[in-house]
């Protein structure tokens, strides 16, 4: 156990807990402990550590046994997580295995985690767009969502403060569905990608194929070198943990930073049974939480409590939340938590090939993709489906004929693997959903896990409106990779469940009415104005722009927030 702050009667006293070590988590951490709070960071995984903590970092690909690849045995055992975009032999480590964290899928949800100081953002894709004016306001003006109580005017000056600290490098296009920010150089387009974005300007004038914006650092700026952190080498290697923290995780840039203040504590191994409520106080006092290890339970006090326990554990912690004042949950008078999750569609992509371009290459291993900013539903609703999408886009080179004369065997077909073949491309669907009451978690009444806390019960599914998403997505950019010049063009359309998106948002979701929602403008519980939700749990809807700067930037709002009302002592 680290060394703890106790107060005369015994008990661990802080001025904020943060719950979860992750990518808001690590955000909470900082500015919380930047504005002078004595905080207490809890993780229910390990602890790791920048550089130390990344044993696959520097690996060749002939060192790992299996070459990469997870044996016939794990599959069978862990078919859940196996499914999870990245994952292999280099990383599994940064991953839970399915038998250790069981739950429930009354409908079929991938549920994929990572426990350990850091969380998922040392697993995260890197994206981060910001959302548009359009992303806050269509849900409501379009009759698929309540109203958000904020807007972007509310967010972009958090958007700047989150892009200067962790480093994002993109182009500042002036495209009104993804709006500039405050960004390093981006990495090049190729020779494809640049002829694809041309192509598609020149036929769509409404359509933007642009520069990526990713948590990479591409030309360090001071306040990067201060953490420690160096320029991106472009080898994409990222879900194994940088060591030069060329990309941002919590372990490379928050959680250090926040230490250096002297005001953070991390205790790992650290499940959260329930936050405390005291009915007189009329106001939360503390958490009560399990030892992973010993199952030895502790209570930890204070004045402000952060929920970032990322959006299906922060839903399962508020729901075992219970008291005569909350039976059903903190806060949960409208009956409302864990209602409304939701998540964002990836089911859909599209391939193709290019001929010519094989006197051009490229640098490196580029860790970014291309971004084609949404176009639908815009201004209008202008399609038979709600909301929109983003659509990632990349290309490269095969590597050598894909058979020689004696087939894919021999010599001759080996030395052709160290030449470079012809070229092809891909898009992929992110797309917008839509928040639903039928969509929720919700605590099994029987069954607990090894720490005595009840499963969580998942029951998410897609609708008719994701089905139509998808076919308008397929043909459009089918239609695209057309207009371009490719050929061999082919449609894919992959059924996976919800979940391996890894986009889970919603339950605590945010809004102007307490009737309908569980958070106000400031992300503090209606009810119990010292609990903030910033970690997706909290989102009203799920907009099609990647999520976790928004996150991030929310977090780093509330918080400063929240110390401004601690230290008016109205918290």
């Amino acid at each position: 156990m680290p060394d703890e702050p106790k107060n005369t009667a015994g008990e661990f006293t802080y001025d904020a807990i943060v719950i979860g070590s992750g990518i808001s988590g690590g955000w909470a951490a900082k500015e919380l402990c930047e504005q002078g709070l004595k905080t207490l960071v809890l993780e229910r995984g390990r602890d790791v550590q920048h550089i130390k903590d990344y044993p696959t970092a520097t690996m060749d690909p002939w060192e790992f046994k299996h070459r990469g690849e997870m044996t016939k045995a794990f599959l069978k055992e862990n078919p859940l997580i196996s499914r999870a975009a990245g994952y292999g032999e280099d990383d599994a480590h940064f991953f839970v295995k399915d038998k250790d964290h069981p739950y429930i899928q009354e409908k079929p949800f991938d549920w994929i985690r990572g426990y350990q100081v850091g969380g998922k953002s040392l697993t995260w894709g890197r994206a981060c767009q910001r959302w548009s004016k359009y992303e806050f306001e269509n849900p409501a003006r379009f009759g698929y969502g309540i109203e958000w109580p904020i807007g972007y005017d509310d967010v972009a000056p958090w958007y700047s403060h989150v892009e200067k600290f962790i480093g994002v490098c993109g182009n500042k296009d002036g495209i009104e569905a993804m709006p500039d920010g405050e960004f390093l150089p981006p990495f090049d387009m190729n020779a494809v990608q640049g002829h694809i974005s041309k192509k598609i300007k020149d036929n769509y004038p409404d359509r933007h194929l642009v520069h990526a914006r990713w948590a990479h650092i591409t030309e360090p700026k001071q306040i990067h070198i201060d953490q420690g952190r160096v320029k991106c080498m472009a080898r994409n290697l990222c879900m194994r943990g940088c060591p030069f923290g060329g990309y941002f995780s919590s372990v490379s840039s928050t959680l250090p930073w926040a230490k250096k203040t002297g005001n953070l504590t991390i205790r790992p191994f650290s499940v959260v049974h329930s936050v405390i409520y005291d009915e007189k106080l009329g106001k939360a006092t503390g958490v009560k939480v399990i030892d992973t290890n010993t199952k030895e339970e502790f209570v930890y006090k204070a004045r402000i409590i952060f929920m970032n326990a990322s959006a299906l554990n922060t839903n399962l912690i508020l729901l075992n939340s219970k008291s005569n004042r909350f039976p059903n949950g903190l806060g949960n008078d409208n009956g409302l938590l864990g209602k409304y999750i939701a998540f964002q569609n990836y089911r859909a992509s599209v391939t193709a090939d290019m001929d010519g371009f094989l006197d051009r290459y490229y640098f490196g291993r580029n860790p970014t993709e291309l971004i084609l900013a949404n176009y639908r539903n815009l201004h209008k609703q202008e399609t038979d489906y709600k909301g929109g999408f983003t659509t990632f886009m990349g290309a490269y080179r095969n590597r050598g004929p894909k058979e020689t004369a004696e087939g894919e065997i021999g010599g001759a077909y080996k030395d052709s693997l160290t030449e470079p073949g012809g070229w092809s491309a891909y898009m992929y669907l992110q797309g917008e959903t839509i928040p639903k009451a039928s969509n929720y978690v919700r605590l099994s009444p029987d069954k607990k896990d090894q720490w005595g806390i009840p499963l969580l019960i998942t029951s998410v599914e897609y609708d008719d409106n994701d089905e139509r998403m998808i076919k308008d997505f397929l043909t459009q950019t089918a239609d695209m990779f057309e207009k371009a010049g490719c050929t061999n063009i082919q449609k894919h359309e992959n059924k996976q469940a919800p979940g391996l998106d890894i986009h889970e948002m919603g339950g605590v979701r945010m809004g102007k009415d307490p009737k309908t929602s569980l958070l106000n403008q400031w992300n503090q519980l209606h009810l119990c104005k010292n609990v903030f939700v910033t970690d997706g749990a909290c989102m009203t809807t799920t907009g099609n722009q990647s999520p976790s700067i928004l996150y991030m930037a929310l977090t780093a709002r509330a918080a400063t927030y929240a110390v401004g009302e601690f230290k008016k002592g109205n918290i």
